[in-house]
């Protein structure tokens, strides 16, 4: 009780806000407008008690006096916020599977070509590019060799320790169906608690890696789908318009971009066609 009401006197005035949030717009896109002031304080206000500071203009100095850059990825950590599930938003794991995955691997078939090559953009905490790996594994099974490979980033480094540890507790695994848990889950108990892990052949096909959307992109095309979702909704639309195009360019024709269900190209110079709501093809 005591911490929460030291957390409620720490003041953030105008200009340490637009400090930090000219700062993490320069370095990663989000944008922190105003109305995300009292957001920004709540989040950050825990680091500050964490490390004894008393003002945010103190705990800015430290933030830049740290070379090695550790206690800023700290901050975008605390302000990037990482909801997610397994199969959220189911349609577009049914699209995968009903209408897109079919129509790929034919049309691969036909061209000798057997690689299947994903982006999950802002992965979080892996349970988006584990998904999408199940449902590719369950596509391809019986159907011959197929080399398959998911790349997973996110900006956030502590998040991804999380993802690539794979360990979720019963709640976070519901989504899956019985099936699913006994294929492609490992049971344990830490401290007589259940938790369940990644199996290995879902593992294998997700290579987790920092990245930060607004940076140069190591990643070779072409690339048959995306997952960027509820990831833009942190940008103003110059920045939006100009992720959508590079991932234009790394798209095969026919690929995918997938958006989250409170985005939208709306207001963006673009060349994909529309499929259906948060649904775009490159043709």
């Amino acid at each position: 009780m005591m911490e929460t009401l030291l957390a409620q006197n720490i003041v953030l005035s105008d200009k340490d806000f637009y400090r930090i949030s000219d700062l993490v717009y320069e370095h990663c896109g989000i944008n922190l407008h105003t109305g995300k002031k009292e957001l920004v304080r709540a989040r950050l206000a825990k680091l500050l008690r964490q490390r004894n500071f008393k003002t945010f203009q103190k705990y800015i100095k430290y933030v830049f006096a740290d070379k090695n850059g550790k206690e800023f990825s700290i901050l975008i950590d605390s302000l990037s916020t990482n909801l997610t599930s397994f199969f959220r938003e189911k349609q577009h794991f049914d699209f995968l599977r009903e209408k897109f995955l079919p129509l790929l691997m034919e049309r691969k078939r036909k061209n000798r070509n057997f690689r299947i090559r994903v982006w999950s953009a802002g992965c979080s905490s892996g349970e988006e590019p584990y998904s999408i790996a199940i449902t590719l594994l369950e596509e391809v099974a019986g159907q011959g060799r197929w080399d398959v490979k998911i790349l997973a980033t996110d900006i956030s480094t502590t998040i991804l320790d999380t993802a690539r540890k794979g360990v979720y507790g019963p709640k976070r695994i519901a989504p899956l169906s019985g099936m699913q848990k006994n294929k492609y889950l490992m049971m344990h108990r830490v401290n007589r608690e259940k938790v369940f892990e990644i199996a290995g052949s879902v593992r294998n096909i997700v290579i987790f890696k920092h990245l930060n959307l607004m940076k140069d992109w190591p990643i070779k095309a072409p690339l048959d789908f995306i997952f960027c979702r509820n990831v833009m909704i942190y940008f103003d639309k110059p920045t939006q318009q100009s992720l959508v195009n590079r991932f234009w360019d790394l798209l095969d024709s026919g690929g995918i971009l997938f958006t989250g269900h409170s985005e939208s190209l709306t207001g963006i110079n673009h060349k994909f066609n529309y499929v259906q709501p948060t649904i775009y093809m490159k043709p």
